[in-house]
């Protein structure tokens, strides 16, 4: 199964491809868009190499990858759902990581909750993903935001062993999640409701 094109009432969301190098080369020049990740800007190289990972890793599970996302033709950011990479985050099968991030001026304007809900939407719906997780540092407060704002419930903190530990490290990570069987109770219609 291809990726698949998304849309929501804002946001046209297309799988990552090499029309959109240029995209993710501004993104991530940005050291306030990579303070959570990085905690500096990429330079291009990096940027080309971070691409090349992004388009091999849609290829590990069908239906899943990175998704450019536009807002009346403008770049706004990326979205993913892609599967588990460490041992720690579970089976491969079944499950994908959620992520996101978007250029600093389409901040704030709910774009990133509502592409983030819209793939946990298909993840669930489309593609018939049991649980989606999502992880950030302890600290990054906004994007704690928006996991819990589509429905993922704090799951755990935990450590990782970094080369280079980021300001705030010393917090650990954090990891939210939410099941299918969550998400279904939460999207069905009232129980006795007449249509």
């Amino acid at each position: 199964m291809p990726q698949a094109t998304l849309h929501t009432s804002r946001i046209l969301l297309v799988p990552l491809s090499d029309d959109h190098l240029e995209y993710e080369v501004e993104l991530d020049a940005d050291p306030q868009v990579m303070r959570y990740l990085t905690g500096r800007a990429r330079t291009r190289q990096e940027v080309e190499v971070q691409h090349r990972r992004r388009l091999a890793a849609a290829e590990r599970v069908p239906g899943l990858g990175m998704w450019v996302g536009f807002t009346g033709g403008e770049f706004v950011g990326l979205w993913m759902l892609q599967p588990p990479s460490r041992p720690d985050q579970g089976p491969v099968e079944g499950q994908a990581e959620l992520g996101y991030r978007l250029l600093r001026r389409h901040w704030r304007q709910g774009l990133a909750s509502e592409g983030a809900r819209e793939l946990v939407r298909h993840g669930f719906e489309d593609l018939g993903l049991t649980r989606i997780f999502a992880e950030t540092m302890a600290v990054n407060v906004a994007s704690r935001a928006t996991m819990a704002s589509v429905g993922l419930e704090y799951v755990r903190t935990f450590h990782l062993d970094w080369d280079e530990p980021l300001p705030g490290s010393e917090h650990g990570e954090v990891e939210y999640a939410l099941t299918r069987e969550r998400w279904l109770a939460r999207t069905a219609p009232p129980a006795g409701r007449d249509r």
